[in-house]
């Protein structure tokens, strides 16, 4: 493995390796021996025989598969859009729509909430609220930009010479498409929908919120008899099983990944001025699915009475008998932690992009694998764990406010190693082979050439962990047990669930102050992109 000495390489396989092991694998492992003990295994034997488990866990594969299909098929017009034509604030538009992705899922939530009490479909003819549309419209919403970035930026790359030469020997443009260009996007388009049905299938606060007590997946049913019922028997060996699905998709995920980098080959030229009519439809569909949501929600959080005014924001450091803490005080908890997820997400999964990049082939296929399980797992049975595994020394951080920003950064790490392994990957070996004919030790190679160009994608994968850090709801629910650590998603949540109008617009303004400080590090990230387009293009 070329990252150094001994000690250095030691160092990039033993603290990724032992981070994963301490706070991921080993609470896994305590729940699911803990819960199989006893009636466990008898509860786990016994669900391909109940009802209920077959009825909720074909609810949890065909909304995961009707929402994948319908987020593909929405995204495609836009990935056109923004990989083969040439428009004014492009890159604005691709920063935008990645916004709703890194959206705290109890944001999404109350947008959605907030649309179907605007125009009545909340209850009537029509009702939208806690029905299987609501939550299909919110995934969508969610995960239109895994597809969009994706399937783009492997679209960009694309030689458009064999799309010419069909259209030069007559082929139509839907001809030219599905016989030419949809071959050969194959690759990208199934490896965006291997994702997008992962989030699908674990998918916790967009089923909790929009979709009700009548509504339930594997991931909420381990939610409600850990909690309500108390009963850990059952919801472990639903954890088993979601476990076991997780596996297989990530496993034919990280494959679907490898193909589409062996695949790609990139050529530039230049774009095409889209047309006015292309511009409008596809704009204006991206602006209906992710926008409306969006404007609704910042219009509901303004909306007192009959009128508008700023009252719900300046309510946000009020102290409420609901909260133990301030909307506000809760929201600074949120960015101290979010910080810190951070700085432990870029330490460890910068580690382990070495290995997967330069380590041997087994020991890479093991942490590419093993770094993505926390951000399919369920986040419900992994805080879970964490609180019943930490509690004895040396590790008794149950009463640590280390665990909540340990629980963030174990579902940071994977976007930051997602965003910087393409980039190790795409570095030109000529350029060190070059540097060490000219004498420069590996030492300086690594300083001057691999660092500069890693360091660009480490801030993008960076930005992606704060904001996934500041919107954690799953996991979160379990940890912070003392007012000092409530979160301002777990505020949301405690808002949004009590009737009143006060407390209502009190959680649209925090929604939208938590959207906001996500959109900004969303901006962030695009700038960096912008500034080193060709060398994270490719990754997510």
């Amino acid at each position: 493995m070329n990252v150094g000495g001994g000690a250095a390489r030691l160092l990039c396989v033993a603290l990724p390796a032992a981070f994963l092991g301490v706070f991921f694998v080993y609470p896994v492992i305590s729940i699911i021996g803990l819960g199989l003990g006893g009636d466990g295994l008898s509860r786990l034997l016994a669900l391909p025989g109940s009802g209920t488990f077959r009825g909720v866990a074909w609810f949890t594969l065909w909304q995961a598969a009707v929402s994948t299909l319908l987020t593909v098929a929405v995204a495609m017009p836009g990935a056109h859009l923004v990989a083969r034509r040439r428009f004014r604030a492009r890159r604005l538009v691709r920063a935008l729509t990645t916004v709703p992705f890194v959206l705290p899922t109890v944001v999404v939530g109350g947008a959605f909430m907030a649309v179907f009490d605007r125009f009545g479909l909340d209850g009537g003819p029509v009702r939208l609220t806690h029905t299987v549309w609501a939550v299909l419209l919110a995934h969508v919403f969610f995960n239109l930009a895994v597809v969009l970035r994706t399937v783009g930026a492997f679209w960009e790359g694309l030689d458009p010479g064999p799309e010419e030469q069909a259209r030069v020997l007559g082929a139509s443009p839907w001809q030219t498409f599905r016989m030419v260009t949809l071959p050969r996007l194959w690759p990208a388009i199934a490896a965006a929908a291997s994702i997008v049905f992962l989030f699908c299938l674990t998918s916790f606060g967009v089923i909790l919120i929009l979709g009700g007590p009548t509504v339930a997946t594997v991931e909420t049913e381990i939610w409600r008899h850990a909690v309500w019922r108390g009963d850990l028997a059952s919801a472990t060996a639903l954890a088993v099983v979601q476990l076991t699905a997780v596996l297989g998709v990530v496993a034919v995920g990280n494959r679907l990944q490898r193909r589409r980098a062996i695949g790609q080959r990139t050529v530039s030229r230049p774009l095409p001025r889209a047309s006015r009519r292309a511009l409008l439809g596809n704009l204006g569909l991206l602006g209906a699915v992710l926008g409306l949501p969006i404007v609704v929600l910042v219009e509901r959080s303004l909306a007192v009475g009959d009128g508008y005014s700023l009252r719900n924001y300046g309510a946000l450091a009020d102290r409420l008998t609901l909260l133990p803490v301030s909307a506000l005080e809760a929201l600074g908890n949120s960015l101290v932690f979010a910080v810190v997820a951070t700085a432990i997400a870029v330490l460890v999964g910068g580690l382990a992009s070495l290995v997967v990049v330069h380590g041997p082939r087994a020991l890479s296929r093991v942490f590419d694998l093993g770094v993505m399980l926390p951000l399919g797992a369920s986040a419900v049975t992994v805080g879970f764990g964490m609180l019943i595994a930490l509690d004895e020394p040396p590790l008794d951080l149950r009463s640590s406010r280390w665990l909540v920003p340990v629980a963030h950064a174990l579902i940071g790490t994977p976007f930051v190693m997602r965003t910087l392994v393409p980039t190790l990957r795409s570095i030109d070996v000529r350029l060190r082979e070059a540097a060490s004919v000219l004498g420069a030790r590996p030492s300086v190679v690594r300083r001057r050439i691999d660092l500069p160009i890693a360091a660009r994608a480490l801030v993008v994968g960076a930005g992606f962990a704060f904001a996934v850090s500041l919107g954690e709801f799953g996991a979160t629910s379990f940890l912070p047990r003392q007012p000092d650590r409530l979160t301002a998603p777990l505020a949301l949540f405690r808002l949004l669930g009590t009737p009143g109008d006060l407390l209502r617009g009190q959680a649209m303004a925090l929604a939208v102050v938590l959207m906001s400080l996500t959109a900004v590090s969303v901006l962030v990230i695009e700038g960096r992109r912008g500034s080193g387009a060709g060398v994270v293009r490719g990754g997510f």
